[in-house]
C-alpha cells in the first residue's frame, strides 16, 4: 500500500497579477525567462512553475543550475522555504546521481513515479562536463547571465530528446550587449514576434516594486544598501540593463573632491574585532601594494587603517626592479607600524598568483622576529562582487579610512573607472592609468567576510 504523505502546513504564496500571468504562461511555453531587480520574486515563480511540470512530465531526469552547485541548491532547492524540497516535502530526499548532487522526488504528486533533479554549477569553463551523459526533460537555471557559454550550449543540447521540453531562466539585468541577450533572450523574443518560435516564448520583466510581499520598511532597508548613482542601483532596484561607464565609486570621489571627507576619521576606530593585511604584488606595469583594514564588532564597519604602494615605474616610465628581499623588508616595516599602533594583526592575505613572493614575505617576517604572523592566500573572489560590496558599504556609511594614513587607497578609490572598451561585460579598467593594485590589496582584506558584512538593515 502506498505510504500516505501528511503535510502540516501549506506553503504561503502571495503573487501580484504580473507574477500570476507569468506563471500561467509557463504552462503553455517551452522557454520562460524572468528578468528583473533583486527580491522581485523571479526565482520563486520559476521554481513553482517547474515543480508543477515535474509532477506530470514523462521525463525522469531534469537539470537545475546556478553559478555554483551551492547556489543552485540554495536558490532552487531551498528558495527561502519555497524551494523544491519544500514543495515536495515528505516526498523527496537529497542524494547522489552519477556523482552529481540530486533531489529525488517520488510520491502522490508524481503519481509515485520517481523524478530526479540534478543540481550543478555553471559558471566555470569546464562546468559543462558535470552535466554530460544525461538527457534532461526540463532545465531550470538561476542567474543564467553568470553561466559560462559552454554550460548553456551543453545544457541545450542535452534537452533535445525531451518528451516535454521546458526551460526556466531567471537573471538580474546585465550589460545590454551581454551574450545572454544577443544570443538567446532578445533573439528568441524577436523570433517569437516573427512567429518563428513554435514552442512558445514567455518573458517577464519585474522590479522589486512588483513584489507585494515586501513591506515599505523592508524596501527602504534594501534601498539603503545602494548608491543611487551606481549601476548596481539601476540594475538591482530599478531593474534596468545598464552599461557600466565612468567612475566606479562616484559617491566617494565626489566626497573627496568637495573636501567633505565623510568617510575619513581622525583617530583609531573603536570596537575593532580583527585586523587583516592585504598584499598585491606588482609587475612591469603595476606596483606592489599593502593595505591594513579593521573590521569592527558585529561586522558593523570596514575601516582602512593604512595603505602603501610601491611603484614599479619611475616618472619617465622606466621599470624599477624591486628584489624580493627589499619588498619583504618594506612589508615588515609596514607590519611593524600596524603592530605598534594597534597591538596585533589577525592574518595577512596575499595575492595567490605569486607563491614565490609569498614565500619571500614569510621568510622576511621570520628574520624580523614576526614568524608568528599568519600569511594566507587571498580568496580572489569575482572583482565585481568585491566592487559591489565596497559600494554597498559606502552607501550605508560603513566604510571609513584613517586620515593621513591611506593616501594611496584614497587616490585609487577616487580614480577607479569602468573600461569603456568592454561592451559585453563590466570590467574595471586596468591599463596603468589608475591604481588597481591598492584596490586589490584592500579588497583582499575583507572579501572573505562579505557575506557577514553585507546586510539589509
Amino acid at each position: 500500500m502506498a505510504k500516505e504523505v501528511r503535510r502540516r502546513k501549506t506553503l504561503e504564496y502571495h503573487f501580484s497579477e504580473k507574477h500570476k500571468e507569468y506563471i500561467r504562461n509557463c504552462r503553455k511555453c517551452e522557454f520562460n525567462v524572468a528578468e528583473g531587480a533583486v527580491r522581485a520574486g523571479k526565482t520563486v515563480d520559476n521554481v513553482l512553475a517547474f515543480a508543477e511540470e515535474l509532477k506530470t512530465t514523462l521525463d525522469r531526469i531534469h537539470l537545475a543550475t546556478g553559478s555554483t552547485v551551492g547556489n543552485a541548491k540554495l536558490n532552487i532547492g531551498v528558495c527561502n522555504g519555497l524551494g523544491l524540497e519544500n514543495i515536495f516535502r515528505g516526498q523527496c530526499h537529497w542524494g547522489k546521481y552519477k556523482d552529481n548532487e540530486a533531489l529525488f522526488v517520488k510520491g502522490p504528486d508524481t503519481n509515485w513515479i520517481q523524478k530526479i533533479v540534478i543540481f550543478a554549477g555553471g559558471a566555470k569553463e569546464d562546468s559543462y562536463k558535470k552535466i554530460r551523459g544525461n538527457s534532461y526533460g526540463m532545465w531550470i537555471a538561476t542567474e543564467i547571465n553568470l553561466h559560462h557559454a559552454k554550460t548553456i550550449e551543453a545544457a541545450n543540447i542535452r534537452l533535445l530528446a525531451a518528451k516535454r521540453l521546458k526551460i526556466f531562466w531567471d537573471l538580474n539585468p546585465d550589460n545590454p550587449q551581454h551574450p545572454i541577450y544577443t544570443q538567446y533572450i532578445d533573439r528568441y523574443r524577436d523570433m517569437q514576434d516573427a512567429g518563428e518560435f513554435p514552442g512558445g516564448y514567455n518573458y517577464m520583466h519585474c522590479t522589486i516594486y512588483d513584489n507585494i510581499n515586501i513591506t515599505p520598511e523592508r524596501l527602504r532597508a534594501i534601498e539603503s544598501r545602494y548608491d543611487k548613482n551606481s549601476i548596481w542601483y539601476m540594475r538591482d532596484i530599478k531593474g534596468m540593463r545598464v552599461v557600466a561607464s565612468g567612475l566606479i565609486y562616484r559617491r566617494f570621489a565626489d566626497d573627496v573632491s568637495a573636501k567633505q571627507y565623510n568617510f575619513r576619521i581622525a583617530g583609531k576606530p573603536k570596537d575593532i574585532m580583527e585586523i587583516n593585511l592585504g598584499i598585491d604584488f606588482g609587475g612591469s606595469s603595476s606596483g606592489h601594494s599593502f593595505t591594513a583594514t579593521a573590521i569592527t564588532r558585529g561586522f558593523q564597519n570596514v575601516v582602512a587603517l593604512a595603505s602603501e604602494r610601491i611603484p614599479c615605474k619611475d616618472q619617465n616610465g622606466n621599470v624599477i626592479e624591486i628584489d624580493p628581499e627589499t619588498l619583504g623588508n618594506r612589508f615588515c616595516d609596514f607590519m611593524q607600524k600596524i603592530l605598534s599602533r594597534y597591538g596585533y594583526v589577525t592574518v595577512v592575505y596575499a595575492d595567490s598568483a605569486e607563491q614565490t613572493l609569498i614565500a619571500g614575505i614569510r621568510s622576511s617576517l621570520r628574520k624580523h622576529g614576526l614568524g608568528w604572523i599568519r600569511v594566507e592566500n587571498a580568496l580572489k573572489t569575482e572583482i565585481n562582487d568585491r566592487i559591489n560590496a565596497t559600494a554597498i558599504l559606502m552607501a550605508q556609511g560603513r566604510f571609513l579610512y584613517v586620515k593621513n594614513e591611506c593616501d594611496s587607497l584614497e587616490n585609487a578609490l577616487c580614480t577607479a573607472v569602468w573600461d569603456p572598451k568592454e561592451l559585453t561585460k563590466n570590467v574595471r579598467l586596468d591599463d596603468g592609468s589608475s591604481d588597481i593594485d591598492s584596490l586589490d590589496s584592500f579588497e583582499y582584506t575583507f572579501e572573505r567576510r562579505i557575506s557577514q558584512l553585507i546586510r539589509y538593515g
